[in-house]
This record gives C-alpha cells, structure tokens and sequence, in this order.
C-alpha cells in the first residue's frame, strides 16, 4: 500500500511498527495533519472561528480524521461542524448546511470516492464564499484555494523501496509501516482573490507551488 488513510483502523495491519498478515508499505497517516491546515486556514482566513468539516461518511478514517482536527480546533478557539456525505447531491446540500450555519471555511476529506468530484465541491465552496482546504494538490488545480499534504510523489517513490526488499525475500509482516515525511503547500492565487483573500508573503514563499 501507499495512499491509506488509516490502514490500522481499516484492520489491514495491527501496528505500523510491526504490521503483521500480508500488507506492510507506506500511510497517508500523520496526526498533525489537522493541526497544520488549521493553522493555514487562519494565516489566510484570521476571522475564522467557525470551521465546517465535510467528510465522506462511509469511510472508515472519518472518525480519526474528525478527532485530531477537533483537538486542533479546541486550541485555536474554532468551533467546529461536521457534514458527512456519499453522493455529489449530498455534498451539495451540505454546503447549504454549512452557509446557513454560519460557517468561515471548510476543511475536506480526502477520499478516493470523491476523486471526480473535486472540481464540484471546489466550485460549491467558492459559490458559497467558504475558503476551503484539502490535502490533495489536486484540489487548488481545479480552482480550490489550498491543499497541504504528502507528497504522493514521494510516497510513490518510496513504495518502490518495499516492492525491492519484497521481490529478495522479505516478509512484509517485518517491514514497519512508514508515515510521510515529506508534504507539500499549494495556494490558487487566483481563487483566493476570487474571495477578497490577501494571501500573506510568508505563505507565499512556504508554497510548493502557486496557482495563478
């Protein structure tokens, strides 16, 4: 594996330390993930003090997600709202919620069930004025405002390092389960003065990449 959100919670492996059964590789998971955007989203939004979260709500990290970011929340004085979805017709409907809740910005879920509907939910957010933020790099490329995540660049290349070790004999049951270690920082520039955001230069010059 290479992109799992939460592979202890999914049950594919008991540890990442020593993940036992047939399935070892690389997480998505990292527990100051949530910290993180949160923190972005005030450098960009300080007026926020209402943050909707919008997570798919079969899946099985939603839970761990909603967790770590209330932590980060309750340290920043945010109030937080959770919106769960399957359908793009559900989404729809949460971003209504959300605006009628009063809500600042938006945090989003990544999940592959919702690959295609980036550019929707991208689209809704900045519809309803809500500065949005997701971890996917993917995101501010169809007109998000801002993605903080691993790289999945790296994470590819690092995978390749367990096929090798597994290919000359090496049990993936002894092959600790890695987390990443390297992310990246997109900004649409674009969409931020869409939404009268002033992005500040140390931002700027944090950014991987700059959508303009």
């Amino acid at each position: 594996m290479s992109t799992v959100s939460d592979p202890i919670g999914s049950g594919l492996i008991t540890s990442l330390a020593r993940p036992g059964g047939n399935t070892t590789g690389l997480t998505l998971l990292s527990t100051d993930l949530a910290a993180k955007r949160l923190q972005l989203l005030r450098e960009l939004v300080p007026h926020t003090k209402r943050l909707a979260v919008l997570a798919y709500w079969p899946h099985q990290p939603t839970s761990l997600l909603f967790g770590e970011i209330s932590d980060a929340a309750k340290k920043l004085d945010i109030q937080i709202q959770l919106h769960k979805a399957g359908s793009i017709d559900e989404i729809e409907n949460a971003f209504e919620s959300m605006k009628r809740e009063g809500a600042d910005a938006v945090t989003v879920q990544q999940n592959a069930a919702w690959s295609n509907y980036l550019k929707q939910i991208a689209d809704l957010a900045n519809r309803q004025r809500l500065p949005a933020i997701h971890e996917s790099s993917d995101f501010p490329s169809v007109g998000g405002l801002v993605s903080y995540g691993p790289s999945r660049f790296d994470l590819g290349r690092r995978a390749a390092f367990y096929v090798d070790r597994i290919l000359k004999g090496s049990k993936p049951s002894d092959l600790p389960v890695e987390q990443p270690t390297k992310f990246e920082l997109v900004l649409n520039r674009k969409t931020a003065g869409a939404l009268d955001i002033s992005v500040p230069a140390t931002l700027l010059t944090q950014a991987d990449e700059v959508i303009e």
